[in-house]
């Protein structure tokens, strides 16, 4: 008996026309308002939508009705066996994820910055397979929209863009070897980075008029000192900081860094390194400690939160090994299955997700 893997194609799967291309039907179940193709090609009567129940009784179902119900999510597997050969494709996961969605979501979007920066940085673009490629372009076109049209996170956008323009040169100007794709791909993928380009270019944050009232310069120091403490990333704090001179002062007290130290760090590890910090210095008071300093210290000890930056992340669900948007939950073999609820509450109950940064999302892929 041959054995059968992932690389057989199933029997029975249906594929749909999309503007991208041939795609399977089941991986745009939770893409369907991206791709009107699905409900057009469903309601046509030489294709009527049906499904097969247990019992082999047909059954007429709705698609958007489907869609409506099932959240983006995405199986994963996470170890392969000998009896489970699996293989995650990057340009199907993002698909089943929705992250062409995600990118007008304002908890979604640094995500999908950070994201796009590790897969454009280090020259990774090239080596990607071709529809993945084309899908990332496509992202980031989108991506560009959004700030196009939001006129926020601009230096987030340029950086990108910088990032794909020099990898596509210094592939260019390489000696050995060619990317992965056609010569027609790639002149598709040059026309989308020129695109990119020049919505990039097009973008001017103008300044609010005399009519728009209050601004910035005309809060007083406890809303601006408010305004810092809120934030996350030490390196902003260093540009409000030049930027104006009310904004310097307020970042010199010591309260901004003793916040910034207890968001990024535990007690435990600010404990020892104030420990350390003694043993080097025996005169230091705990009452003049230098939280600037510290944090600092903390920083280049320990290295900073990675979910820090990230308003919501994806998660992977411990019981189906399934990634999904928090938010938006998933259907769950603990929620379907009465069998399996009662086996986690012998257990001790179900376990919670757990959080997948955008390095550790790329790590379920062969890239």
């Amino acid at each position: 008996m041959p054995f059968i893997s992932k690389d057989w194609r199933s029997p029975g799967e249906e594929w749909v026309k999309t503007q991208e291309g041939w795609e399977k039907k089941k991986v745009l179940e939770c893409t369907a308002q991206r791709y009107p193709a699905i409900t057009n090609y469903n309601n046509t009567d030489d294709s009527p939508q049906k499904s097969w129940s247990s019992e082999g009784e047909e059954s007429e179902k709705s698609t958007s009705d489907a869609v409506t119900r099932i959240p983006p999510h995405c199986h994963i597997t996470i170890k392969c066996t000998r009896e489970i050969a699996g293989f995650n494709g990057l340009s199907e996961a993002v698909r089943r994820l929705d992250f062409s969605s995600a990118v007008r979501d304002v908890r979604r979007f640094n995500y999908i910055c950070a994201l796009l920066e590790l897969l454009v940085g280090g020259q990774r673009l090239t080596h990607l397979p071709g529809a993945a490629q084309k899908l990332l372009l496509s992202m980031l076109e989108q991506l560009a929209d959004q700030v196009a049209t939001s006129k926020q996170n601009l230096n987030a956008l340029r950086a990108l863009v910088m990032s794909v323009s020099s990898a596509r040169e210094s592939e260019k100007r390489s000696c050995w070897g060619r990317p992965l794709g056609s010569r027609a791909l790639w002149g598709h993928h040059d026309h989308a980075i020129a695109r990119i380009n020049r919505i990039a270019n097009s973008i001017r944050i103008q300044e609010p008029g005399p009519e728009v009232v209050p601004k910035l310069h005309d809060l007083p120091e406890e809303c601006i000192r408010e305004i810092l403490l809120r934030i996350s990333d030490h390196r902003d704090l260093d540009a409000a900081s030049s930027a104006w001179t009310v904004m310097a002062s307020v970042c010199t007290e010591q309260r901004i860094w003793r916040e910034l130290v207890s968001f990024h760090f535990s007690q435990q590890q600010t404990d020892a390194a104030l420990a350390k910090q003694k043993e080097q210095d025996e005169a230091a008071d705990e009452k003049e400690i230098d939280y600037k300093k510290l944090f600092h210290q903390l920083r280049k000890m320990y290295g900073l939160r990675e979910d820090a930056q990230f308003a919501e992340t994806l998660s992977l669900c411990r019981h189906c090994k399934c990634l999904f948007w928090r938010s938006l939950g998933h259907p769950c073999i603990a929620d379907q299955c009465p069998e399996y609820r009662e086996r986690l509450k012998e257990a001790g109950g179900p376990l919670p997700p757990h959080p997948v940064p955008p390095a550790a999302f790329l790590k379920f892929f062969s890239l």
